[in-house]
């Protein structure tokens, strides 16, 4: 085999490679875009692995300058640095796109690269970052930025793990139209066919195992029958294992540093 049969061997694998590639982020890009527009189920934690789906809950808005409870996070947030550009002109161009966060030095401006919705794609934040380094020529000033495709990368592996606790837990009362009261604790509405359900948002709730308790007592003082998704009653024992797998899910959320009803949970599941 010639030098150049063998280049064109290597053109034509790499070319191949490209395309898969290519395909499998378009496929998931439009995969994120149906779950976002038809929403999807929430997840019968006692039937095995979880579903992530939609919020049923509205994301909170974004204000030009960080509040004092909120902080970047670089698995989540695209943080650029830019010294000797004044906070009015960000908080001008920026101000509904990125947390602003100000030193005594530099602002910092950070885009969220995840959500519910999945990484954000790699033309969003070329751009972000295109017109950060723009301002800050204009204004004699310098923008100091990570790595694109390793932000890009380790978003991605965190968004993934992360789906595996994105989950909600639904209770059903039949026999009954009655609301419970409200509750900030979970969610209740009537079922079309008849009946309520109360929801519990996991990663968005805080409290999580006292307002599964209280969610169980909402449920049960409703006087109907209680059953899961698939119409089986839900005795004491289920209701328990429920919130064993509630509970252990609480710990894993902790173990990555996402405390449930945090600030940064209701960004990252937003």
């Amino acid at each position: 085999m010639t030098d150049l049969q063998l280049g064109l061997l290597v053109i034509g694998a790499v070319a191949v490679g490209a395309v898969l590639f290519y395909n499998r982020r378009q496929e998931r890009a439009v995969r994120r875009g149906a779950e976002r527009a038809f929403g999807s189920r929430h997840a019968d934690i006692l039937a095995g692995e979880p579903e992530r789906r939609e919020p049923t809950i509205e994301p909170l808005p974004r204000r030009p300058v960080a509040p004092a409870d909120t902080r970047a996070d670089p698995r989540i947030d695209y943080v650029i640095r830019l010294s000797g550009v004044p906070l009015a002109a960000l908080e001008q161009r920026f101000g509904a796109k990125a947390m602003l966060f100000e030193t005594q030095d530099a602002v910092q401006a950070a885009l969220q690269m995840v959500s519910r919705r999945g990484v954000i794609g790699e033309a969003e934040l070329l751009e972000f970052r295109s017109q950060l380094e723009t301002l800050a020529a204009s204004h004699g000033g310098k923008a100091s930025a990570p790595e694109m495709r390793r932000a890009l990368e380790e978003a991605s592996a965190f968004d993934s793990t992360c789906a595996e606790v994105d989950i909600q837990i639904a209770l059903h009362v039949l026999g009954t139209e009655e609301l419970p009261a409200a509750s900030e604790a979970f969610q209740a509405v009537r079922r079309p066919e008849g009946g309520v359900t109360l929801l519990l948002d996991v990663p968005r709730t805080a409290d999580l195992m006292a307002s599964y308790d209280a969610m169980v007592r909402a449920a049960q003082q409703l006087g109907g029958r209680l059953v899961d998704d698939n119409g089986n009653a839900l005795d004491a024992r289920a209701l328990a294992a429920i919130g064993a797998e509630l509970d252990a899910t609480r710990a894993r959320l902790a173990e990555l540093g996402v405390e449930p009803g945090s600030p940064l949970a209701l960004r990252l599941f937003s």
